[in-house]
């Protein structure tokens, strides 16, 4: 780990030509003809990325956005050779626990930020000071205002070493995680580890199926609805993930050349969010907080600070590091902390007790609720916020 200790403020600011040339190259996007089909089965469908350009050129704010990111108390610091971005709100309730969050791709802090006043400020948001959280929020390596790693090897495990590192540098002696998509897997890797001061950690994706998935149950019938949906991501939705995994920075040519080449790929995720978001611009019914604003405020983000490749290349380190322990045969070190797991109904596999029980045998709390889907916090984040406070309450005093 690196020497340098220091923790810089951060303040955005973006050059205004930045924002024109973005401008400049939506205006000129050279639009293939409409999809064949009524579905996303081609893909992305056309009105809807003609429509979120539109926006996005005529109606979004980005200074608007800059402005609420500044409102928050923002860092960097050196980790392992990598300036960390993070933002850092302490809670007015000093027995607060301090919880370090990790968003995923194509997500980032801005995912983040509607369960922002919820975890910090219970209070105001149905909850009692019992429920506070100290929250930071770093941006993954490659991506945002982080910086790009410059050497190979920055997979889950040494992401989870740099949050641990992170969390001591802040002063906090005991903390929880939680993570989702690359968060999820990042979480995992800490949970695994058992840095000193780790509580605990609740996760809102399975990563671990895909590798499990010949393990898994298949009786009833959720766990066959299970099946099912994961055998379409690995078959139908996997495109991003494959191409991410084995050619990042072929795409990344695209990604940081079209903005609306760039809006594409992040959209094209899965199914369920697809369809959201693209309701959100097309019949302007946008579910929870997946609206048009924050939708292209994302988007903008990884643009203005051309991040589609360096962020696309995790799926490379990820790929790599479980070909090389499935051919030495190694297993993954147990979890030495206690588990937390919600499963949404519209998650890329929605989760049954009995395949988080196969991943995590000692699991400490479950449920499944009602609504949201794989962007939780930034969908539900009222709903999502209950269920980390549910999680990590038993967890306060130990």
């Amino acid at each position: 780990m690196s020497n340098d200790n220091e923790i810089r403020p951060f303040r955005l600011d973006t050059p205004e030509e930045a924002i024109a040339d973005m401008r400049r190259r939506i205006a000129a996007t050279r639009w293939p003809n409409r999809e064949l089909v009524t579905d996303r089965s081609q893909g992305v469908q056309v009105a809807t990325v003609q429509e979120l350009a539109r926006y996005w050129t005529t109606e979004h704010d980005w200074r608007a956005f800059e402005a609420k990111l500044n409102a928050l108390p923002q860092y960097t610091t050196d980790i392992d050779g990598v300036e960390i971005h993070f933002i850092h709100v302490r809670s007015q309730h000093e027995n607060a626990l301090p919880l370090i969050m990790t968003h995923g791709w194509p997500g980032s802090v801005v995912e983040l930020l509607g369960v922002v006043g919820p975890l910090t400020d219970p209070t105001a948001h149905g909850g009692t000071p019992e429920d506070a959280f100290h929250l930071v929020l770093p941006s993954l390596p490659g991506y945002g205002f982080s910086g790009e790693p410059t050497e190979l090897g920055w997979e889950n495990g040494r992401i989870a070493r740099a949050w641990a590192e992170l969390m001591d540098r802040l002063g906090y002696p005991r903390y929880v995680a939680q993570g989702g998509d690359v968060g999820a897997a990042v979480t995992d890797a800490m949970g695994r580890q058992g840095p000193e001061g780790l509580l605990g950690i609740h996760v809102n994706l399975l990563a671990g199926a895909i590798g499990l998935k010949d393990q898994l149950p298949a009786e009833s019938e959720q766990e066959r609805a299970a099946h099912d949906a994961l055998n379409t991501f690995t078959t139908d939705g996997f495109g991003y993930f494959l191409e991410q995994s084995t050619r990042p920075q072929t795409i990344g040519y695209s990604l940081l050349d079209s903005p609306v080449g760039l809006a594409a790929w992040m959209l094209d995720h899965d199914t369920d969010s697809y369809y959201k978001i693209s309701r959100a611009f097309v019949d302007g019914k946008p579910v929870g907080g997946l609206t048009r604003d924050t939708i292209v405020d994302n988007i903008t983000l990884y643009w203005l600070t051309g991040t589609g490749a360096s962020a696309a290349r995790w799926y490379w380190e990820f790929g790599r590091f479980l070909a090389a322990a499935g051919a030495a045969g190694q297993a993954p070190p147990p979890v030495s902390v206690p588990v937390g797991f919600t499963t949404f109904p519209g998650e890329l596999w929605a989760a049954p007790r009995s395949w988080v029980e196969t991943v995590y045998p000692d699991l400490a709390y479950f449920n499944e609720v009602d609504k949201g889907g794989h962007f939780a916090a930034w969908e539900e984040p009222e709903l999502f916020s209950a269920e980390v406070r549910a999680a990590f309450r038993p967890l306060r005093k130990s």
